[in-house]
């Protein structure tokens, strides 16, 4: 089976009641459009997985983005291929994040993590996510 290695921005930031919240996008396109995910994408030939997430962040939100720490990396068996993605903490440093190819964006906080129907894959995060907030 084919591995395909992608990154995910795990963005968070408070919101006006000081609470912690997390960027979730609802995927626009694809087998998988209409879930929720953390937004992020493939590592290109000679990136750091690091480099391959802000240059998706920019790409996908036209945000600039600080890396933080690894969260943890995903190994997931979808139907016709091994998903094996790095997930990362992240900060925006700079833009809006403006949905370039999602379809909708949320800022969940932690009791709402459990709102959207997220992905195979990106839902075994929100544990640790939840426990980091």
């Amino acid at each position: 089976m084919k591995t395909i290695r992608v990154v995910a921005a795990v963005i968070k930031a408070v919101n006006e009641n000081k609470e912690p919240i997390i960027f979730a996008t609802q995927r626009g396109y694809g087998d998988f459009k209409g879930g929720w995910e953390f937004s992020g994408g493939k590592i290109e030939e000679g990136e750091t997985p690091q480099e391959a997430l802000k240059r998706e962040i920019m790409e996908e939100l036209d945000t600039e983005i600080r890396v933080g720490e690894l969260i943890d990396t995903v190994e997931y068996d979808y139907p016709t291929f091994h998903l094996s993605m790095d997930c990362f903490w992240a900060e925006v440093v700079s833009g809006n994040l403006e949905l370039k190819e999602a379809e909708a964006a949320k800022w969940l906080t932690k009791d709402k993590l459990d709102s959207v129907e997220w992905l195979p894959a990106d839902i075994t995060l929100i544990e640790k996510i939840k426990q980091e907030m």
